[in-house]
């Protein structure tokens, strides 16, 4: 599925963030622990260059935690990049940060005194995967607007932390498009991208199919199956039939089905699932063939 959207203030952001660059010491980079591939925009590793990065995991409460730590490992590999998962939403754990911020400053800028000069981090990440969240963690106080649709940051924030830190926001940057199907697939299921902009029924399918290949005992589990469905569409009916989506002839209404399925997972009520696994990415299978 191509998606395309790509409002103006995302353009605009970009073309800020890279006057501002120069001037930052450590980036952090926010991903969807569901889908840390998917959600990783491209040209965010451009312009950090090779500037430390720590990835945060955010949602991994939502995630499965052994595909998690995959990634992790994964990531670390780079001896620039540290990750981090975590729930936005858990202040204690955000606070987990700051010394990481510190110890990143200290190993890539040994000679600063920070005294003198704070270090200066910059967040970015694609829409709705809790930078601002995150920000409030960190400031202590809620400074940043959050929400949970899509693009709610629309300008660059800065932020004085209690140490000295000084921490840029910047709204959410999706690249111009997605050529990948699967990436914006994923997206959609986890609501990174809005609801207009999609094919409920559509992308539904695509979570129903890779739900039964992975994770067919939690569908059975959530909804009190008494055998696995065969393929997407009719664990989509079997849905439609447990949550009142059954119409008059005993027709299904596969939308309402769709919404329920994709709301689920969302919720967090399939379980703690993944989207994707680092050797399940063509870019990286191909790197350890």
């Amino acid at each position: 599925m191509a998606v395309q959207w790509y409002p103006g203030h995302m353009h605009k952001a970009q073309k800020e963030i890279k006057k501002v660059i120069p001037q930052i010491d450590v980036v952090i980079e926010v991903l969807d622990a569901r889908i840390p591939y998917s959600s990783e925009n491209p040209a965010i590793k451009t312009i950090r260059d090779n500037r430390p990065c720590i990835k945060i995991l955010n949602k991994a409460d939502l995630a499965d935690p052994d595909v998690t730590q995959q990634w992790i490992a994964y990531f670390e590999k780079e001896a620039s990049i540290k990750a981090l998962p975590l729930v936005a939403d858990q202040k204690k754990q955000v606070q987990q940060l700051l010394p990481k911020i510190a110890t990143l400053c200290k190993m890539f800028l040994p000679d600063r005194n920070f005294s003198k000069k704070p270090a200066r981090v910059m967040i970015m990440g694609i829409p709705n995967v809790g930078k601002s969240t995150i920000m409030n963690g960190l400031a202590g106080q809620s400074l940043a607007k959050v929400g949970n649709e899509p693009a709610v940051t629309k300008r660059q924030q800065l932020i004085i932390l209690a140490n000295g830190i000084q921490l840029s926001d910047t709204p959410g940057i999706l690249w111009p498009r997605m050529e990948d199907e699967n990436t914006g697939y994923r997206l959609a299921i986890t609501g990174a991208i809005k609801n207009t902009a999609m094919e409920y029924e559509d992308v539904a399918l695509y979570a129903a199919d890779f739900f039964l290949k992975i994770y067919p005992d939690a569908l059975m589990a959530r909804y009190q199956l008494k055998e696995c469905p065969k393929n997407d569409i009719t664990l989509l009916e079997a849905i439609g039939r447990k949550r009142g989506g059954l119409r008059s002839g005993g027709r299904i209404d596969l939308h309402k089905a769709s919404e329920v399925l994709l709301h689920d997972f969302r919720a967090g009520s399939l379980g703690r699932l993944s989207l994707e696994m680092p050797d399940m990415i063509p870019e990286l299978r191909n790197e350890a063939q």
